[in-house]
């Protein structure tokens, strides 16, 4: 018996595909589920609607918040106007604002943030996000010229914490592609991890038992980095020693 792990969606807009017939589309990049199968568990896929949490987490033995779009800066206090900003999905950060904060009200669920779900952990718990990275005048590290996926290393500043006992090294080399970062850190979290440039590259929840979150895309490159995978590894084990595990979703 495997546990069932939830992984978010992009948002009905944000990839355009080519089709005869439909002009939308609730897609994610097979690496994220491919990552949870190669950790044990079976990907569940989660497109965004309202409806959609709580009730769905009953169902679930664990979840990933996946990358994507901008969080609507209406929703941390931020620019909305700023002209680097991709398109916004209303849908997406609504139903999944729901989801994240239902999800932390859950100690038996265990929650790994990626990219765009690590920023919303942080929205959703009352932290900023800074809008546009080349905005800090530091340059852009965290993508290539082309905007494009680029590798750089996190230095792990808090050795207690869970991220550096999963990765068991006080420095990582991730996958990155973001444009935005934490600004102001919500109360509840911890920072774990920093960019070269100062930008936050981990944190975890003080109170919850197990919920982290990375900037980066360990997902990219989990096929042939053995550190990346163990962030899906970990999630999928402790979803599988929860006490209410039943190995198809949901507590009993």
């Amino acid at each position: 018996m495997k546990p069932v792990i939830g992984v978010t969606t992009y948002g009905r807009h944000e990839q355009s595909m080519k089709s005869t017939h439909y002009d939308s589309f609730y897609v994610l990049p097979v690496d994220y589920a491919l990552s949870v199968r190669r950790a044990g568990g079976i990907p569940l896929y989660l497109p965004p609607g309202e409806d959609l949490f709580p009730a769905v987490l009953d169902r679930l033995d664990g979840i990933v918040f996946s990358g994507g779009a901008d969080i609507d800066p209406a929703r941390y206090g931020g620019d909305t106007a700023h002209p680097e900003l991709t398109e916004l999905d209303p849908e997406r950060d609504a139903a999944e604002l729901i989801g994240i904060r239902a999800a932390l009200e859950r100690a038996d669920m265990p929650i790994l943030c990626i990219c765009r779900g690590f920023q919303l952990l942080n929205v959703a718990l009352g932290g900023s996000l800074v809008e546009h990275v080349p905005d800090l005048g530091k340059g852009d590290m965290h993508r290539d010229p082309d905007g494009l996926w680029a590798l750089h290393e996190a230095e792990i500043d808090a050795p207690d914490s869970k991220l550096a006992g999963i990765l068991g090294t006080g420095r990582t080399r991730g996958t990155s592609g973001h444009h935005q970062a934490l600004k102001s850190v919500a109360a509840p979290l911890r920072v774990t991890a920093r960019a070269a440039d100062g930008v936050v590259e981990a944190v975890e929840h003080n109170a919850h038992p197990w919920c982290l979150g990375v900037q980066w895309h360990p997902e990219v490159t989990a096929h042939e980095d053995a550190a990346q995978q163990s962030l899906f590894d970990a999630l999928v084990r402790e979803a599988s020693g929860r006490e209410t595990f039943t190995g198809r979703g949901g507590a009993e």
